[in-house]
């Protein structure tokens, strides 16, 4: 399947160049602008290439790991299911990655401390 970067490739360069901080922290729930990646990394969908994430860990104030989230029923130690704000959704362990702030733009909430301890304990375990 041939993909076409080009698109992506402008919406990272406007994200770049006018992307702004916003404040943020761990176990909130973000719309992100992911990307067009390659091979089996995850893809953003629609024409800002974003999905949902969850800021797993806040490294300074420009930067944190994210785990996506897809609402694809999905099984397996790669996978925590949890329901945030009544829709089943998959945190994609396996898919954790280093973002910017610029690339965060509409803040959807925060998980409970029960299901961000348990995906907490899935990525443990997944590295393990």
């Amino acid at each position: 399947m041939e993909k076409d970067f080009l698109d992506w490739t402008a919406v990272k360069n406007k994200l770049h160049n006018n992307g702004a901080v916003v404040e943020f922290s761990e176990g909130q729930v973000w719309w992100a602008a992911i990307g067009r990646n390659i091979g089996v990394e995850i893809n953003g969908k629609n024409e800002d290439y974003s999905r949902p994430v969850i800021i797993f860990k806040k490294l300074c104030d420009l930067c944190f790991l994210a785990i996506p989230l897809t609402s694809q029923p999905h099984s397996g130690t790669w996978y925590v299911h949890f329901n945030f704000q009544g829709r089943d959704q998959y945190a994609v362990l396996s898919q954790i990655r280093l973002m910017s702030v610029f690339r965060l733009y509409n803040r959807m909430g925060k998980l409970s401390a029960g299901d961000y301890d348990k995906i907490q304990a899935g990525f443990k375990k997944l590295i393990q």
